[in-house]
């Protein structure tokens, strides 16, 4: 599976905002708890949270359009794939390479 990396602020705050389908995956300074909407992103998302290690902490399955969400858990990476785009099936714990 294909992702692009996002680094800066901007990039995080616009996320999927009016763009076609792809999977971005979000990189964060420290283990935090983030919060995520799902406004202007016309498709739902699979989401999966992972800790320092890559290792899946939290999934939010077929996160709907129009939508808020806020993790239980603390993640560095959040990688955000559209819904199908990823034939795994993915469990916590697992770790993501």
């Amino acid at each position: 599976m294909e992702y692009k990396i996002i680094n800066s602020k901007l990039g995080k705050a616009r996320g999927l905002m009016f763009s076609k389908k792809k999977n971005l995956m979000f990189v964060f300074d420290k283990e935090q708890k983030v919060p995520l909407h799902n406004f202007f992103v016309f498709f739902s998302i699979d989401v999966l949270f992972l800790d320092k290690d890559k290792k899946i902490v939290e999934i939010k399955k077929d996160f709907k359009p129009f939508s808020y969400y806020n993790p239980k858990k603390k993640a560095k990476y959040v990688l955000e794939i559209a819904v199908n785009e990823d034939k795994k099936e993915h469990k916590i714990g697992e770790k993501f390479i």
